[in-house]
């Protein structure tokens, strides 16, 4: 009983002391996170200095996301004072604002989920390419429960990617590399994902089938709230007279003004776009086009300065490559609303924007029932 009683005593004294360790060794690591999130935010600021107040707390965050990643292993903590910057600041020399912008060129980022194989392994005739914030896994479902679950359509193999940005936490980033396993079709970038960065997420989809995809005849940019009609879009491109090369087509825009009006979120700064108005594109909602433009486009964006309209931005590359949208055989095809629910109307489209993921499922229902 002694002998026991001893040994209890000294137990309680090693797990007093482990816990002692546990909990110095925590605060010891916190307090070095944010000595080290310090450091590295007036070294920025020293670099780039934030004259917009509102603009400090992205530095300060973007300080502590450099750190945290470093100390977890995602990165090199010793050199993250050396590490590219994402954010660069040009100053407005007319009304003295400053104007940050993401550089858009997809080299400066980098995969953090990806279907490296996937074409080679599905060898597609069309892939779908579907920008969507991470959070919005109902609209990935319903998609995957309607056009996205086509894998041939008319003889062709088709397949549907989902492109997804930083999920801004280790929950929700756990919640999506489960459901990147259970699924198999997400890629994710390690740019912010925000409206703001949309041509980020835009020059990322086209560089991973410039270096992914490269067997694919064709590819198309459709929004997560789209629906497709997938049999017309295959007979416009299965048509003898569709080009296979410098091709892409779909809701024209022409003569399109630039806005200048800082409250519209459609606004871009004189600087980073000086022209009164954009070049013909293809709104963004939803365009496809021959899977030679991806890698011409990508090399094109290192010679046009980005902004946020993502898809003028394809427009003003593709200008400077000198090939022009085409329009659609059927311009009636590409609809941005069709209004009240009519299913003839849903028979003859290719593309038409949707109010929620629910009516994406319950308007497939009845397109795909038989007649």
């Amino acid at each position: 009983m002694v002998i026991r009683s001893m040994w209890k005593r000294c137990c309680l004294a090693q797990d007093r002391d482990l816990m002692c360790h546990i909990k110095t060794g925590f605060v010891l690591l916190v307090a070095l996170t944010l000595s080290l999130s310090i450091i590295y935010f007036f070294y920025n600021f020293s670099l780039n200095p934030v004259k917009d107040p509102h603009n400090w707390f992205n530095l300060l965050n973007q300080s502590y996301n450099v750190v945290t990643e470093g100390l977890s292993g995602k990165k090199n903590v010793w050199n993250f004072v050396s590490n590219q910057q994402i954010i660069q600041t040009t100053t407005a020399q007319k009304n003295n604002i400053s104007v940050h912008h993401h550089v858009a060129h997809p080299s400066n980022y980098h995969f953090i989920l990806d279907e490296p194989d996937k074409c080679s392994q599905w060898d597609p005739f069309l892939v779908l390419m579907v920008p969507v914030a991470p959070r919005q896994v109902d609209a990935r479902n319903a998609i995957r429960s309607t056009w996205g679950n086509e894998s041939s359509v008319q003889g062709k193999a088709v397949l549907t990617l989902f492109f997804v940005g930083l999920t801004g936490g280790p929950e929700a980033q756990q919640q999506l590399e489960e459901e990147s396993r259970q699924h198999r079709d997400l890629v994710q970038s390690n740019f912010v994902d925000s409206y703001f960065n949309l041509t980020i997420k835009t020059m990322v989809i086209m560089d991973w089938l410039a270096t992914h995809c490269l067997q694919a005849s064709y590819a198309m940019k459709v929004d997560s709230d789209m629906y497709i009609g997938l049999e017309n879009l295959m007979s416009l491109l299965l048509a003898p007279n569709t080009p296979r090369q410098n091709y892409i087509t779909g809701y024209m825009m022409w003569d399109r003004p630039v806005i200048r009006n800082k409250n519209s979120k459609w606004y871009v700064a004189e600087e980073l776009y000086p022209e009164p108005k954009y070049p013909t594109y293809v709104q963004g909602m939803g365009y496809v086009f021959s899977n030679d433009l991806p890698e011409k486009i990508v090399e094109a964006s290192k010679k046009v300065k980005a902004f946020n309209i993502e898809d003028a931005y394809v427009g003003a590359c593709l200008k400077q490559l000198g090939i022009a949208p085409s329009s659609p055989p059927d311009p009636s095809q590409f609809r941005a609303y069709l209004g009240q629910y009519k299913r003839e109307d849903f028979l003859r489209v290719i593309t038409t924007i949707l109010g929620s993921p629910q009516q994406l499922i319950d308007i497939w229902k009845d397109v795909k029932r038989p007649t």
